[in-house]
């Protein structure tokens, strides 16, 4: 599976966070002014994915085992449930 999903442009349109699907894992990218972060993260070391969902927008917070929870924002509700998704087909299968 290589699927990628981006935040919206419209929060942040020079540095939007992504999510990119791996055969093994995934990848959250979140990107600042000045600095990225990639966080690669084995789908069996995943242990739960939550949405907090606002008006327009929702953040997505990936919860890993033995790690801290890597939070991405401003995915549109759509996005965000198919990353959820996603992840939960992987965890689970």
């Amino acid at each position: 599976m290589n699927e990628r999903f981006s935040a919206s442009g419209l929060m942040n349109p020079f540095f939007p966070d992504e999510v990119a699907f791996g055969d093994k894992g995934v990848t959250f990218k979140v990107k600042k002014l000045f600095r990225s972060t990639d966080n690669f993260v084995f789908y069996t070391d995943i242990s739960g994915v939550e949405i907090e969902s606002g008006i327009f927008f929702s953040t997505i917070r990936v919860i890993p085992r033995m790690r801290p929870e890597i939070i991405i924002n401003n995915f549109t509700k759509g996005d965000a449930k198919k990353v959820k998704e996603l992840i939960l087909q992987q965890v689970q299968g």
